[in-house]
């Protein structure tokens, strides 16, 4: 079986860094014509010279995901460049932490604003080009903290949880147009975003013993895993949460499978 997307036009937000930079890359390294949608525009020149450098066709286009006004031009300026979109990855997102009793209302409202009304916005504006096309593959960042949460991340947790309903609600309002919609959850990839820099060797032995297969997730395990939900060998697949996490639900005590291995 071979995955073949070459051609193909898709989107990726939150692109500027972190796994979203890895799914863009990933996707240009296959052929596909990738738009990579950020807030930050000197991470977009930088990525930018990575695509020239590589000869990668695609645009960098700064858009705020939370406002529909910059994700409707966003996607206006994909559709004129390229005249089709066949494949979103609504990747952007942030973390706040919080108990319910003390994170500021203002975070909560932020996680929400990006993680769950951010994917709504940028979907509502790609629908219309897709159902015209009779395709396409809507893929949501979901999260594990939308399966199990872990205290003090309410806001986050919350709002992932939205996705994956709002995952499941578009696939079955696109099925018939030929579009599926479908999530995933990374465990935890060290980026920025999850502060992994900043745990002490104690707790990152803590959070691999939680682990099935013992490693931290890579970027690219997350960006593997789009380019089959992207392709066509996964058109029967749609409303679907997909469980990218090294196995953190496989077992209660996945760390007692490596006692007395070297």
């Amino acid at each position: 079986m071979v995955i073949d997307l070459s051609g193909r036009v898709a989107i990726v937000t939150g692109a500027g860094a972190g796994i979203g930079r890895e799914i863009a890359l990933t996707l240009a390294r296959e052929g596909v014509r990738t738009v990579a949608f950020d807030l930050s525009q000197p991470a977009l020149d930088e990525l930018g010279r990575v695509f020239a450098a590589e000869g990668f066709d695609g645009l960098q286009v700064r858009c705020d995901v939370s406002d529909s006004a910059s994700v409707a031009a966003a996607v206006e300026q994909v559709v004129g460049t390229f005249g089709r979109i066949d494949i979103v990855v609504n990747n952007a997102g942030v973390f706040s932490a919080g108990s319910v009793e003390t994170l500021p209302e203002e975070k909560w409202d932020l996680n929400f604003a990006v993680n769950t009304k951010g994917t709504f916005l940028v979907s509502q504006a790609v629908i219309p080009v897709m159902k015209k096309q009779k395709s396409g593959r809507i893929i949501n960042a979901a999260s594990f903290a939308a399966i199990i949460p872990s205290c003090n991340t309410a806001a986050y947790a919350a709002s992932k949880g939205a996705v994956v309903s709002l995952t499941r609600v578009m696939a079955g309002e696109l099925g018939p147009f030929g579009i599926t919609v479908n999530c995933y959850a990374p465990g935890m990839v060290p980026t920025g975003m999850n502060n992994f820099d900043k745990l002490d060797d104690a707790e990152q032995n803590r959070l691999l013993d939680l682990l099935s297969i013992r490693r931290w997730q890579t970027a690219e395990d997350v960006a593997h895993l789009i380019c089959f939900l992207a392709s066509d060998q996964a058109s029967y697949i749609t409303g679907t949460l997909v469980d990218v996490s090294g196995g953190k639900l496989a077992t209660q005590i996945p760390a007692k499978a490596y006692e007395g291995l070297s």
